[in-house]
């Protein structure tokens, strides 16, 4: 099937309702003239995706993947990339000339992307970083510092029964990690000795701590409403850098889009199509 010709792609997720991917993926295949191109939001939990997927027809390109289903977009792949087998998890599943489905994890793509470009974070010789919270999005981020030269993380879990994802996808990427308690961590210690911090965690969770976070070199917040976050608040107040969860949305989407269609992703129409539907709420520009 010709690139022009009419083809689906779509978002997984439950609850999906509030993704706001179908705006950039829309606006994407709009400026590169995929006219007859569509994306859909798909209410659909992990338990139903393996066999929504398989049923779907050839005229499915790709789907982006959100929670709950990430674990099992991997699980039902025939192939996947290397990070994704790394993370354990994916948001990206790419039909294949064959008709099967190849799982990649642009997550990664997202973390790396928000902090070189709105956090302005630079590779730094023995870097050390901090990683709040388990999950899919706390392996990737362990997969992006990684990329970014981050030798040695701390990943500080409310949990800590909750640490062997995390510790799996370590040792996959052969990246040292320590596992600390939330009720033992020295917050602002460990952010002092950061180059960056990822924080994957709710808002209210690390509100009363937002003064000691911000005190690490470069802050990733991945949650982005409401906005501010006290976290993104107390950085902006000592003048230090921020990456939001809008601007990690914006960088994994490119990479799907690119892998999608096969072309390259326009990536000022997506970004100006981000910032109109978010009303230019946040206080810098989406990098």
């Amino acid at each position: 099937m010709a690139p022009t010709e009419a083809r689906r792609a779509g978002v997984l997720g439950s609850p999906v309702t509030h993704s706001l991917s179908p705006v950039l993926h829309l606006a994407a295949y709009r400026a590169l003239g995929l006219r007859d191109w569509t994306y859909d939001r798909i209410e659909c939990d992990a338990d139903r995706l393996p066999g929504l997927v398989s049923a779907l027809g050839p005229e499915w390109t790709g789907l982006s993947v959100t929670m709950p289903g990430k674990y099992a977009a991997l699980a039902v792949a025939a192939t996947a990339s290397p990070r994704a087998v790394a993370v354990g998890a994916a948001n990206t599943l790419v039909r294949q000339v064959s008709g099967l489905w190849h799982a990649d994890c642009t997550d990664v793509d997202g973390v790396v992307g928000a902090l070189r470009a709105a956090g302005g974070y630079q590779p730094v010789d023995g870097a050390v970083g901090v990683v709040l919270g388990a999950g899919g999005t706390a392996s990737a981020a362990l997969a992006g510092l990684s990329e970014l030269g981050v030798r040695q993380v701390t990943v500080v879990l409310r949990d800590p029964s909750r640490a062997e994802s995390v510790v799996g996808c370590a040792k996959r990427l052969e990246l040292p990690v320590s596992i600390v308690a939330w009720a033992e961590a020295d917050f602002a210690g460990l952010a002092s000795d950061a180059a960056v911090l990822v924080s994957t965690t709710p808002a209210s969770a690390v509100a009363g701590l937002a003064d000691a976070l911000a005190l690490a070199g470069c802050v990733l917040d991945v949650i982005y409403h409401p906005w501010p976050t006290a976290l993104a608040t107390a950085v902006l107040d000592r003048g230090g850098r921020i990456a939001t969860g809008l601007d990690m949305l914006l960088h994994q989407a490119f990479a799907q889009v690119s892998q999608f269609t096969g072309q390259v992703a326009p990536r000022e129409a997506m970004r100006e199509a981000l910032r109109a539907e978010t009303d230019n709420v946040l206080p810098l520009p989406l990098g």
